[in-house]
């Protein structure tokens, strides 16, 4: 097979980075299309309460896997610099490490996830009405992490690398199977919301599958071959030390969300209806700003591989620039067209009511997103996960919950839960420019053999 380049060190800033972003947006767009899809199935065939369930157990399913996409955009970074710096012996030996580190904590997430779903679950205080339900669902879901743990490893070296078009790929393919396989398990075979995740997971198989494929049939340095799959623990060390910051921030944020969730739920099965429908919504809020963070990541590690910090400050203005455009321009339309989008979930006039107040509170706002994760992205590729992590983890963290329980005991209104995350965002963004302003853009670790 011939050798294929995919480096971002040459050439147009702007092209380069709007072309290897644009099939992480178009990958994320078909994942938020297939998440938006379940929630539709499932609200329209089965009801508010089993859309309240699903709802319900997507923050625990993001708290339990957040680490993992964490420790993928850590070791990403280091796949990013030795790419950029043509070090093809630290490359092939981070990719296995990394390799090997999904298969390991795929197998600790997958008894986790099943033993202590109902207590988390009840920890969240998830009314009883829902419970079975959620606990269904998120059983199910955790019965196939492996294989969400091995895509995410696996598209996150292809990313690494330059090449953001394979992982777009196999995410299509596998949207269109869950799609498929919904509309049957649920609508034809009537399995409840334990099809709607049995549909996810095996959709996610194949694409893992694939991943896989293509990295074992490449001729590269960062080639997966099975049989050299192990920890070599200097490149694990490495892996911990730029991952674990950001899987820790990742887990809790995540775990903060759960508790947010939590305040929601004690506000009925229509609150969390209307608010699970928004957060289908919001998530085509993060495309922007998810594929140029991950863009910018890769960008500037590669960069500083390559020892071109010219192109990394480039990089960092155009990225930055963009997706607080583009993140704003997705708020503006959510903002108006709110009643319609939750009203595609449920039909139910309070569903509708709680996803459109939320709605209206946060999308303007979503600049201030966009600017924040595309500056923990720059951060990481820049070698400095911690900065994220200690901001993330006092202001989305800390400081949203104490205002949240603080202001719900002086107005016990839902409105308090929305206007925390416009509040923390705009600090964050301050916090966030001062970082991103005195960063030192470090030398690069190898010299670059041409």
């Amino acid at each position: 097979m011939k050798a294929m380049d995919f480096s971002l060190t040459q050439g147009s800033v702007p092209r380069g980075m709007i072309l290897f972003a644009l099939p992480i947006f178009l990958s994320n767009l078909f994942q938020q299309l297939y998440n938006a899809v379940d929630s539709l199935i499932v609200g329209n065939i089965l009801g508010g309460a089993a859309l309240a369930a699903v709802s319900s157990s997507s923050s625990l399913i993001f708290l339990l896997t957040g680490f993992v996409n964490g420790i993928s955009m850590g070791a990403g970074v280091l796949i990013a610099r030795a790419y950029g710096a043509k070090d093809d012996d630290v490359l092939h030996r981070v990719v296995h490490t990394t390799v090997a580190l999904g298969l390991a904590i795929g197998a600790v997430l997958t008894v986790v996830g099943v033993v202590l779903t109902p207590q988390i679950l009840r920890w969240m205080g998830t009314p009883q009405d829902v419970l079975p339900n959620s606990v269904v669902y998120f059983r199910v879901y955790f019965l196939g992490s492996l294989a969400v743990v091995l895509y995410n490893m696996g598209a996150s070296i292809l990313q690494s690398v330059g090449d953001s078009r394979s992982p777009m790929k196999y995410l299509v393919l596998a949207s269109l199977i869950n799609v498929v396989l919904d509309l049957f398990l649920i609508g034809v075979v009537h399995t409840g919301v334990g099809g709607a995740a049995l549909a996810t997971i095996m959709s996610q198989a194949v694409s893992a599958a694939l991943c896989f494929r293509r990295l074992g049939r490449a001729p590269e340095a960062w080639g997966v071959r099975w049989r050299q799959v192990r920890f070599d623990l200097p490149m694990l060390r490495a892996v911990i030390a730029q991952g674990v910051p950001s899987g820790v921030q990742s887990s809790v944020v995540s775990l903060a969300n759960v508790i947010v969730q939590a305040n929601i739920n004690t506000f009925g099965a229509s609150a969390m209806a209307g608010c699970g429908a928004y957060s289908r919504i919001e998530g085509f809020a993060f495309l922007p700003v998810t594929c140029f963070a991950m863009a910018l990541a890769t960008f500037v590690s590669q960069n500083v591989g390559a020892g071109r910090p010219d192109r990394v400050r480039q990089g960092m203005r155009f990225g930055l620039l963009c997706s607080s455009a583009l993140a704003e321009c997705v708020g503006a339309i959510i903002f108006l067209l709110a009643p319609v989008l939750i009203g595609a979930f449920s039909r139910e006039p309070e569903v509708i009511a709680f996803g459109v107040r939320q709605s209206r509170t946060e999308a303007l706002f979503y600049c201030l997103l966009a600017f924040s994760h595309c500056s923990a992205g720059i951060l990481r590729g820049l070698g400095r996960p911690v900065v994220p992590m200690v901001v993330m983890l006092a202001v989305w963290c800390g400081l949203r919950i104490v205002y949240i329980t603080l202001m719900l005991r002086l107005i016990p209104q839902i409105f308090v839960i929305f206007t925390a995350y416009p509040l923390t965002w705009g600090l964050t963004t301050l916090l966030f420019a001062w970082s991103v302003i005195h960063a030192r853009i470090p030398e690069p670790l190898h010299p670059r053999q041409n």
